[in-house]
């Protein structure tokens, strides 16, 4: 457990790094010097002994735009990350995760909905594409938990082909949405294969308090996913209500998933590689893998996101491709050459 620790700390301090550098790659170059001031500046007590001594274009960049969306980045691949590692343990399933289960698929079909009568119908609503991702998150895992339902027991087999079948018919109307979209169906896709450009501090503090709520109460319950990998029957036998946990569970990570998919689109493959590869150092246990898993997808995506914004200089590349292209093949590796190890 020490040693468990000691790697959590270090992530933590690695991600704080990550956080401090990503921030001043970009086209733009500022110093990390500058951008360690930038910031500095605004903290009480410790701004009044630092000279502004950069240039004022450089004090938004860092502030208005990197910081926010690296910030942004941070909570995305840590909220995928958890929702991954906690659909794999709860359904003992290495293949689940919001992707799988048709959770994100019902986030993405609220936000295309949205755009599609943004765009196409000159309709305009608050809070518009977040709140529609959201609710369409939130119908979806309704469809597919009740689908999946037999008398009042959810078995974890049926449950996962009722997401693969439900995200397949949303993907379908998704599909059937970008052709009538017409020449407005440039904004859908770029949407849809995932991006944090443009983002501001309000879509962090949008997502804030769901990933905070959602979290926790995951993490509250690792110690019951625990025990859960020993397999329902013998779950209930030591006296867990197994469908109390799964409906906690399912409900918390699909708050996280469509939260963070309402902000940034869909990047895949965070939320199933990230698990698997932190659960081969740090083990099974859900009280070490879900703070773990957070660490890493948070570091993973921000860095991610910087090389998207600099790989095509001054395009900028979807981050849901490059995280496509990295994570299909790493993914196929771990199958591989590392599949004996998987603690399932």
């Amino acid at each position: 457990m020490k040693g468990n620790l000691l790697k959590i700390i270090l992530l933590l301090l690695f991600a704080l790094f990550s956080l401090g550098v990503t921030t001043t790659i970009g086209v733009a170059e500022v110093t990390w010097g500058s951008a360690f001031k930038i910031v500095a500046n605004r903290i009480p007590l410790i701004g009044s002994f630092i000279t502004a001594d950069w240039p004022s274009t450089w004090e938004t960049i860092i502030l208005q735009m990197r910081l926010p969306r690296v910030t942004l980045g941070f909570l995305v691949g840590a909220s995928l990350s958890i929702a991954g590692a906690s659909f794999q343990g709860l359904l003992r399933n290495p293949l689940a995760d919001p992707y799988t289960i048709g959770v994100s698929s019902g986030a993405a079909l609220g936000a295309t909905i949205a755009l599609f009568l943004q765009t196409t119908l000159g309709f305009t609503f608050q809070p518009g594409i977040p709140f529609f991702a959201f609710l369409g998150a939130s119908i979806a895992l309704f469809f597919i938990y009740n689908l999946a339902r037999v008398g009042r027991v959810v078995p974890v087999t049926t449950l996962l082909l009722a997401g693969v079948v439900v995200s397949s018919f949303l993907s379908a109307v998704i599909s059937l949405l970008m052709l009538l979209a017409g020449e407005h169906i440039r904004g859908i896709f770029f949407w849809l294969v995932g991006g944090l450009s443009l983002r501001t501090w309000s879509h962090v503090f949008l997502v804030l308090p769901y990933v905070i709520i959602g979290s926790a109460v995951i993490f509250f319950w690792s110690r019951d996913l625990n025990v859960i990998l020993l397999g329902e029957e013998a779950a209930a036998n030591l006296g867990i209500d197994v469908e109390r946990v799964k409906k906690i569970v399912l409900v918390a990570a699909s708050l996280i998933t469509g939260a963070v998919v309402s902000v940034s689109g869909m990047i895949g493959f965070v939320g199933l590689i990230i698990p698997h590869g932190v659960r081969m150092i740090v083990g099974p246990d859900h009280r070490v893998l879900i703070p773990t898993s957070a660490l890493v997808g948070g570091i993973y995506l921000i860095w991610i996101d910087s090389l998207a914004r600099i790989i095509m200089a001054p395009v900028e590349v979807p981050v849901g491709i490059i995280t496509a292209f990295l994570g299909a093949p790493f993914f196929i590796y771990l199958l591989r050459s590392k599949r004996k190890d998987f603690h399932f």
